[in-house]
């Protein structure tokens, strides 16, 4: 019996549909004015998984995906440039159309790559305005709506059931309240379901309460009753979609209708990247395209969603993946072994199929489902039975397991027979070199009790071997000797111009000084890795470590002190253009045992909430941009704290780990050096950098707001 995790009950619940033998399922689908990342692709594949299993038990099911076409940026945001992907398409003459069905295209490809059925209807919400405008007049008709200067609210007091789903209600309710206040609602939980068009917004209808746009929740509820009707049986999509969109539909659509509409919700759990959300600031986000130009294929991230349950968080790792990669070329190596003998070897397998469709049956655990996949591919079953029921099983899993046995080709079996031929007759050396032209044809073949199998050869794991995926797998040399002056160590991503500056500055500075600069890619897709390749052939004092994708400045900051073999170390940002020697002042500050860090920058508090610049010579803390001490006091402090992904603040909480310690912290003063605009600032928006700057001040708080007699102004001089 299949049991589906329902969210509006909290628990497990058989499937009973509206219909007998029949399935209606509505998918939240994309917004279409950028590419979607693999986090919202997680979602689908929750879905499709659903879908083909649903379809694999003998229902006739009818699933709707809708496409969100409609501009719901505000115009002045536009303008400010606060998208910059519509704002560009805007500035290249694309019409709002004309983005929305590139990126409708895209996430088509996207989708079609990963295997996942197309939906029978992918409603298209600018081709129902006319049904969301009846909608919202029903909900008016019946007391749950009204309108203020051509706005038109959700009255959620007028609906005692809302909050259901989520379990925001009362206080909490009021805290999922965004934070602008909207002058026109009579209750600041209310939501519109249809908003007037400012000035020069050129994506409005008109309407009863004069132009406009509908309102985001209004969409779904229209679409979804329209194609699927008044009660239909599953509602998918993201956990963030719970609380306020899916809340928003059950008002909307109970409140039209007067009964309840959908019978089980079901969401998605969150994707993380290195253990953290996914955002644009922090340079974490990939689409499936990012993962393609990594080697990757698009079903090794399908695999890897398989591996855990869709109601728990996946941790995305490129190691990961890159596991999932193998584990996916193994499988269809097997698959392939065993399609040969389909026809000619039987067996029932009844135990497995029982295994595999009764842990799909419970909650869709795809888990426990590949778990029974493996353990049918390694038992002793009869070849034939495994063909059978591993075809029956890629119905469901969609990994496309048995694709490669059709690019055989008649070429390598004949070759695959000579050989064994030529062995019956102990002609070795000529049955080896078939079998390195099989080799070469991309196939192996493997002696089996049987007799010989052909069978493709396992692709080598996509990213090239010297890409980093984790600061962990940087070899650490704290330990050895000093074997230069100076460590000086620079990260960079996507700031190439800036990132050449720096390093031709320092190479061109070093002087008599005995350097390595340790150059750290941090994920970088400008250009920067071939330059990097080029910088070290032609000088000796460079080494380069690459990073497969964006670790944090943290992490990266470690790769490179891990690496480190100088008496000293100077962190440098790639804002800073050296213009003379600053070395040999550096050197001079740090041989004063009682010195921690040493810097260009240096600031000062009086509470540890405030700081302020600070010309030194003593400081709280030396400022990021350049920070110098010496290796052994790494040692004794230890390495950065890699939760801090963004650089804001990440200065402060090393600094204070040296005060802790008992160091000093100093400004050396005209250091020859120039400043120009940060990289990672510059490209941050405003919103995003004062959130991330705060995430990573609290974070300092935490371990250090305790210390307040580490202060300079708290210190007690003798």
């Amino acid at each position: 019996m299949l049991r589906l995790y329902n969210t509006l009950t909290r628990r497990k619940e058989p499937f009973a549909p509206v219909e007998p033998g029949r399935a209606g399922i509505y998918s939240c689908g994309p917004t279409v004015y950028r590419d979607v990342h693999i986090g919202n692709l997680r979602t689908y594949l929750l879905a499709d998984w659903l879908r083909r299993l649903l379809e694999a038990r003998g229902y006739r099911v009818k699933h709707v995906k809708n496409i969100t076409d409609v501009g719901h940026m505000r115009q002045e945001l536009l303008e400010r440039g606060e998208d910059k992907v519509i704002a560009a398409a805007l500035r290249a003459g694309k019409t709002p159309r004309e983005i929305a069905q590139q990126y409708t295209e895209s996430f088509l490809r996207d989708e079609a790559a990963l295997n996942i059925e197309p939906a029978h209807i992918f409603p298209h919400a600018t081709e129902h305005i006319e049904r969301m405008i009846a909608l919202t007049q029903r909900l008016m008709e019946r007391g749950l709506a009204y309108e203020v200067s051509g706005n038109v609210y959700f009255a959620v007091e007028r609906f005692p059931e809302y909050g259901k789903l989520s379990g925001n209600t009362g206080a909490s309710l009021l805290e999922g309240v965004r934070s602008e206040v909207d002058p026109g609602k009579r209750d600041p939980r209310d939501f519109a379901l249809w908003k007037a068009a400012e000035p020069g917004r050129t994506v409005k209808w008109p309407s009863p309460w004069g132009d406009g746009f509908p309102g985001w929740h209004i969409e779904c509820s229209a679409m979804s009753t329209f194609h699927l009707g008044e009660r239909f049986d599953i509602h998918t999509g993201g956990v963030d979609n719970v609380f306020p969109h899916h809340e928003g539909e059950i008002a909307q659509s109970e409140g039209a209708f007067g009964h309840q509409v959908v019978g089980y919700w079901m969401h998605g759990q969150h994707l993380l990247v290195d253990g953290v959300k996914m955002a644009k600031s922090t340079g974490n986000v990939y689409t499936l395209p990012d993962l393609q130009s990594r080697g990757f294929e698009p079903l090794d991230f399908r695999y890897l969603c398989a591996t855990v349950h869709y109601r728990h968080r996946l941790n995305f790792t490129f190691a990961s993946l890159r596991a999932a990669s193998v584990a996916l070329s193994r499988l269809r190596q097997e698959a392939f072994l065993v399609a040969e003998s389909e026809e000619r070897d039987g067996g029932s397998g009844e135990e497995w199929e029982a295994a595999f469709w009764g842990a799909l049956e419970d909650d869709l655990h795809l888990p426990r489902a590949m778990a029974v996949v493996w353990g049918l591919v390694r038992s002793e079953t009869p070849a034939g039975a495994k063909a059978r029921l591993l075809r029956a099983f890629d119905q469901v899993l969609g990994l496309d397991l048995f694709a490669p046995a059709a690019e055989v080709l008649g070429s390598v079996r004949a070759m695959a027979d000579e050989r064994q031929e030529l062995r019956t007759r102990s002609g070795f050396a000529k049955s080896d070199a078939l079998r390195e032209r099989i080799a070469a044809a991309g196939f192996q073949v493997r002696d089996t009790r049987n007799g010989p199998a052909v069978a493709p050869r396992l692709p080598p794991p996509p990213i090239q071997a010297d890409a980093l995926h984790s600061s962990r797998e940087v070899p650490s040399r704290m330990e050895e000797p000093d074997e230069v002056g100076f460590s000086l160590i620079l990260v960079g991503r996507d700031d190439l111009p800036a990132l050449r500056r720096c390093a031709e500055a320092v190479l061109r500075h070093a002087g008599d000084h005995e350097i390595e600069l340790i150059v750290v890619d941090n994920g970088s897709s400008d250009g920067t890795a071939e330059w990097l390749r080029d910088l070290a052939a032609r000088d000796g004092r460079v080494r380069a470590l690459r990073c497969d994708h964006n670790l944090g400045t943290g992490a990266a900051r470690n790769c490179g002190l891990k690496q480190a073999r100088g008496c000293y170390v100077v962190l440098l940002d790639s804002s800073i253009e050296l213009t003379g020697d600053a070395l040999s002042p550096l050197a001079r500050a740090l041989e004063d045992a009682s010195t921690g860090i040493a810097g260009a920058f240096g600031v000062n508090s009086r509470d540890l909430r405030e700081f302020e610049d600070a010309p030194g010579p003593e400081v709280d803390a030396v400022e990021g941009y350049l920070m110098a001490f010496r290796r052994d006091g790494v040692r004794e402090v230890g390495l950065m704290d890699e939760k801090f992904r963004f650089y804001r603040h990440l200065d402060l909480d090393y600094s204070f780990a040296f005060r802790e310690a008992g160091y000093r912290n100093g400004v050396v003063p005209g250091l020859p050096l120039r400043r120009h605009a940060h990289s990672d600032w510059e490209r941050t928006p405003e919103e995003e950098r004062e959130r991330l700057s705060k995430r990573n001040f609290y974070r300092f708080l935490k371990k250090h707001g305790h210390r307040s007699d580490l202060l300079l102004a708290n210190a007690t001089r003798p």
